[in-house]
Order: structure tokens, then C-alpha cells, then sequence
């Protein structure tokens, strides 16, 4: 019951928190990749030794492409993004970062303006489609809950949850990418839609056992208060919901420290999700049933 005693706390942490990234999504925003942007992504690693990241630049400027952006990948590479390059201009950057230095091309990525604009629509697109799967879902299975919330109320919750447990996550990787020139990708989007399911599995979870206790009370005439059926709900699955989030963060930090670069900012992504999704289904999902049932209730 420390949870339900105290939820005020936690919705001002809740509330604090989402100050803090929302605020990082406006001031810095979100980096987009050429996924969404269009445009050409080589990496280049350097057998000797990479040079200043200055010097680099200098070396593609005369190809003529306008602005650059060259950044540091690992040890021994860089990452050039330009605009998207035809093949004659992929051969003369190549050629002159070889020109005093060996090196190799590791990968090269292009795409176009149109299909970005298109990806990135279809990513809005898929979010939405999926949160608006899972309230129908939610609202459907809770349609003869019995107690002071309405089926649509569960589904209207995990909504809200669902929200926050996005933006934590969407703000950590704007503060992220502003320090370390990080860009949103299509991992990015594949780690929010992953999120997505393990947060609603996650509720859904302490949602069923409080399901379950009112269909208890309701056939055994108990007359328990609903703060306490929350309560008890929240105890009953919180070392299930503890203990599975750390097995996912513990093989998200395992990749982090030795999976591919590629996956990292995926992992890191991940990572902040499933710590701010247990978070929310322990002390905000749950709880904010209280408060709901009271407006029904009026």
C-alpha cells in the first residue's frame, strides 16, 4: 500500500520528469536521419589512424555537395552525410580521403527525399495505428469489469501510460543526440513500437489481477475499498513486473557494451524505455485508477 499512500508523490515525480524531457524535445529537438530526410550516409574507417575531423571536411569540400557532416564513429572511423550523391561523387570522396591516408568504406547508405518523406509518414502512421489498436483491445477485454471504472477508463489509462512511457524515452534520445550527434533512424521507430508492446503487457498485467478482485469482491459480497483492491493488485504482480525488466536490462546492457555499434543507440533506447515503462506500470498506471473511479464516482 506505500505505493497507493504516496501516489501523489509519484505523479509529481511523473510530472517533473515529463517537464524535463519534453523540455529537451523542444530546445534540442530530434536530429532525423536520411531514413526520413533523404540523402547519403557513408562510414569510413582509416587502417593508421583517423585524422581531425576538420581536416576530413576540407578534404570532401571540393567535391562540391554542399554542406557536410562528418562525425566520429568508434576508434578508427568517421560518418559523412551529405546530400544524396550520384556515383561520380561517391568515386571523387572516396578518392580523396584515400589520397593521403588507407582507408576503407565500411558502409554506405543512400535514399531519396521522396521515399524519406513517405518513411516518415508511415511511422507517424504506425504509432498511432498501434495505440489505437490497444485501447480498443484493452476496452473490449474490460467491458464487464465490475467497479467504479468502465472498460473504456482501462483503455483511456494505458493510453496516458503508453504516452508518457514515449516521450521519457523520445526525450532522453534528444538530449542524447544533441551531445553525442546521434540521429533519429529507423531503429528508433522499430525501439518505440517495441516499447510500445512490452509497456501495454506490463499494465495489462496488474490490470488483469485488479479484474480479477473486483470479480471477487462482487461474488463474495466484499465490500473492499477500491484503493485497496489496487493496492493489493500492485504487491501481487510488482516482483513479476521487477524481475522481468531486469532480465530485458541487463541483455540491453550486454549489447550495449558488446553489440554492434548499429544497435547501440537501439539498445540505449530500449533501455530507458523498459526502466520508465515498470516505472509507470507499478506507481502511475495502477494508481491513477483512483483518481478515475473518484470522477466517476461524482
Amino acid at each position: 500500500m506505500f505505493i497507493i499512500n504516496h501516489r501523489g508523490f509519484f505523479f509529481w515525480l511523473t510530472g517533473l520528469i515529463l517537464a524535463g524531457v519534453i523540455g529537451a524535445i523542444v530546445v534540442w529537438g530530434l536530429p532525423l536521419g536520411i531514413d526520413f530526410t533523404g540523402g547519403s550516409l557513408m562510414q569510413v574507417s582509416y587502417e593508421n589512424g583517423r585524422p581531425a575531423l576538420t581536416d576530413i571536411e576540407k578534404q570532401i569540400t571540393p567535391v562540391g555537395l554542399g554542406t557536410i557532416s562528418v562525425r566520429a564513429s568508434g576508434d578508427r572511423a568517421v560518418a559523412i552525410r551529405t546530400r544524396s550523391q550520384t556515383p561520380g561523387e561517391h568515386e571523387a570522396i572516396l578518392g580523396a580521403l584515400s589520397a593521403n591516408a588507407s582507408t576503407t568504406e565500411v558502409a554506405y547508405t543512400s535514399v531519396g527525399p521522396a521515399l524519406g518523406s513517405q518513411f516518415t509518414h508511415k511511422a507517424v502512421w504506425a504509432i498511432l495505428a498501434v495505440v489505437l489498436v490497444i485501447m480498443l483491445y484493452i476496452a473490449f477485454a474490460f467491458r464487464r469489469v465490475s467497479g467504479p471504472v468502465p472498460g473504456w477508463g482501462y483503455g483511456f489509462t494505458v493510453v496516458a501510460m503508453l504516452a508518457i512511457d514515449i516521450i521519457v524515452p523520445t526525450g532522453f534520445y534528444a538530449a542524447y543526440a544533441h551531445f553525442t550527434g546521434a540521429e533519429v533512424d529507423s531503429l528508433f521507430i522499430v525501439a518505440l513500437l517495441s516499447l510500445l508492446g512490452y509497456c501495454v503487457n506490463d499494465v495489462i498485467v496488474i490490470f488483469d489481477r485488479v479484474r480479477e478482485h473486483l470479480a471477487k469482491n462482487e461474488r463474495e459480497n466484499n465490500k473492499e475499498p477500491f484503493e485497496e483492491t489496487i493496492g493489493k493488485s500492485i504487491s501481487e504482480t510488482m516482483t513479476r513486473s521487477i524481475n522481468t525488466a531486469l532480465t530485458v536490462v541487463l541483455a540491453l546492457i550486454a549489447l550495449i557494451y558488446f553489440g554492434a555499434e548499429t544497435t547501440r543507440n537501439f539498445a540505449l533506447v530500449m533501455l530507458v524505455g523498459i526502466v520508465a515503462g515498470t516505472f509507470s506500470s507499478i506507481a502511475r498506471s495502477a494508481p491513477l485508477l483512483i483518481p478515475i473511479a473518484k470522477w466517476f464516482k461524482k
